[in-house]
């Protein structure tokens, strides 16, 4: 996907893991969504406003001040738990990203003028009690302006329907793609301005597979984070979201705090710790979202 950066295990993995995505074993999309309370017989209670918005005096403006930010937002192998550790390679190239060719392969391209910055890292989560090794990667990118994160999460959604099955840079493979995706106060999100999920399976000649794949993806302001996720053998779907459900709003909450400003209203901003995904079997909250900040 042309988003921030990704997901492929190398150069794509840094295109693919900035946009988002996900694995349910009903092999239909979810997204993250706030777990609200209240409501009455007329539907469920509306998403409360957005408390938090980019302040325009705090966004970056230069290559090296969005290079800071990335540094400060981006998540670490603490956000993955204690047993994640720096896979290898770590992190991708600063001068690229990930691009989505013709032929839906990824491919590790010079950043374009829309792009002030972008980072992308690898994770693992080492194979135990059964289960094979989980590859995850997390990926910030920072935009000129906040238009330019929309657009990146409209061409996430774009390549999802173009190419449903696509191909990582140190050859592993994308199936059965599904995204979707919410602005705030739809489908239960409250936590992101904009929020986009995505599903499928990953495999490889290595590791074989298929195994469930999931990719999320949000912004704020110009900010774009995203996170992706390909299971080994032995995971289920449900297990895959448990394991990798904090990164995304814990990097939201880092971002807020480094470029936000308060925003008038009676709303208030909901817990990111709160999102779960609909669907899937045991609906599961994320970890306190304030936590490794």
């Amino acid at each position: 996907m042309v988003l921030a950066s990704g997901c492929t295990a190398e150069g794509e993995s840094a295109g693919r893991e900035s946009r988002g995505g996900g694995t349910g074993e009903s092999g239909v999309a979810g997204r993250p969504a706030a777990t609200q309370g209240g409501g009455d017989a007329d539907g469920p209670a509306p998403a409360p406003a957005p408390t938090v918005e980019a302040d325009p005096a705090k966004v970056p403006r230069t290559k090296a001040a969005a290079g800071r930010l990335i540094g400060q937002v981006i998540a670490g192998p603490e956000l993955f738990g204690s047993e994640a550790r720096r896979d290898s390679p770590y992190e991708s190239d600063p001068d690229t990203w990930s691009v989505l060719d013709e032929n839906c392969v990824w491919q590790r391209e010079p950043l374009p003028e829309r792009v002030l910055a972008t980072l992308t890292r690898h994770f693992v989560r080492p194979a135990a009690e059964g289960k094979g090794a989980v590859r995850m990667t997390v990926t910030v990118t920072v935009h000129p302006a906040t238009a330019d994160a929309a657009w990146e999460q409209a061409g996430m959604l774009e390549e999802a329907l173009g190419c449903s099955e696509q191909t990582l840079s140190e050859g592993r493979k994308l199936s059965n793609l599904f995204s979707n995706a919410s602005v705030w106060g739809e489908g239960g999100n409250n936590f992101a301005e904009d929020s986009l999920f995505e599903i499928g399976t990953c495999s490889s000649a290595g590791e074989g597979g298929p195994y469930p794949y999931q990719y999320q993806q949000a912004t704020f302001g110009p900010v774009v984070v995203s996170m992706s996720a390909c299971a080994g053998e032995g995971w289920d779907a449900q297990g895959l979201l448990t394991e990798v459900n904090g990164p995304v709003p814990r990097m939201l909450l880092r971002a807020e705090k480094h470029i936000g400003r308060p925003v008038d209203g009676t709303g208030t901003k909901a817990d990111p710790a709160g999102w779960a995904v609909p669907g899937a079997a045991g609906d599961t909250t994320a970890a306190a979202a304030t936590e490794g900040m």
